[in-house]
């Protein structure tokens, strides 16, 4: 199955770069896709306007003009063909060779993952991600994100940066070009980011992504479960000090607001 989606592998190779990379562990695959293949599913992504009718849209401080597709019975069908080859068992026992973390899962239901869209003046801050499935006590360990723009120009912005820990220092960005992949370990050091996209009105920035699991948490994890944790850039103050405590206080409210309607409601029917 493998062999007529994803190209070969390097197993050996990716497994070297992948434990030396800086700031944190990744690798890039580019390409990754079978070339046609590649176009066939950049093809099947709809529009930015077709897109908020199949998903969630997300219009905050920190994610901006993006949609997302989570439901896998929404997907196209060659976007079922990359969703099935890279949840596959085969393609998890590559993953798990090449970055040395053993009995990967994937999630069939996508949590946070998916076909993402976005539209210009679309962003997405530096951040690091959810480290636990809560339902299920799974831990997160790897994220793929892969790139599906056959015509991204530079000046369009909406590249993938990894920061070091501190945030202080993009030390990789990459424009989100066709059957261009990153992956990478997810861990409390894995800050990465969008940086604005510019794009004109009619292009979409096109991406699919997916994450990996473990039932056994990682080595060194402190036992605390947390949400998406956002950071902002140097050159952000004011998103920092201001916009991103103002949004976290709003929607701390709103989470709130409702477990108290749905203590009052659960009261006056008991």
């Amino acid at each position: 199955m493998l062999a007529n989606v994803i190209q070969p592998l390097d197993r050996d190779e990716l497994r070297r770069r992948f434990v030396t990379a800086d700031p944190f562990p990744f690798i890039v695959l580019d390409p990754f896709l079978d070339p046609g293949f590649a176009r066939d599913v950049a093809n099947a992504y709809p529009s930015y306007e077709a897109a908020l009718e199949r998903g969630r849209s997300f219009d905050f401080v920190n994610e901006r003009n993006k949609v997302q597709i989570t439901e896998p019975t929404r997907f196209p069908e060659p976007v079922k063909a990359l969703h099935a080859a890279i949840s596959s068992q085969e393609f998890r026992d590559e993953l798990s060779f090449i970055t040395g973390i053993p009995r990967l899962l994937d999630d069939p239901g996508l949590v946070g993952g998916g076909m993402h869209v976005t539209g210009t003046q679309g962003r997405l801050d530096v951040h690091v991600d959810f480290n636990l499935l809560e339902d299920r006590q799974w831990h997160r360990r790897l994220n793929i994100l892969i790139y599906l723009n056959p015509e991204w120009r530079p000046q369009w912005g909406g590249a993938i940066e990894l920061w070091d820990r501190q945030v202080k220092h993009c030390k990789h960005s990459m424009a989100p070009q066709l059957n261009r992949c990153v992956i990478f370990e997810t861990s409390e050091r894995s800050f990465h980011g969008v940086s604005a996209v510019h794009c004109p009105a009619e292009v979409v920035r096109k991406s699919f992504a997916a994450y990996y699991y473990t039932r056994e948490a990682p080595a060194g994890w402190d036992g605390r479960p947390h949400s998406t944790v956002f950071r902002a850039r140097p050159d952000e103050p004011l998103r920092g000090y201001v916009l991103m405590p103002v949004e976290k206080l709003q929607r701390w409210a709103k989470r709130n607001a409702r477990r108290v309607v749905g203590a009052v409601r659960k009261r006056v029917l008991g």
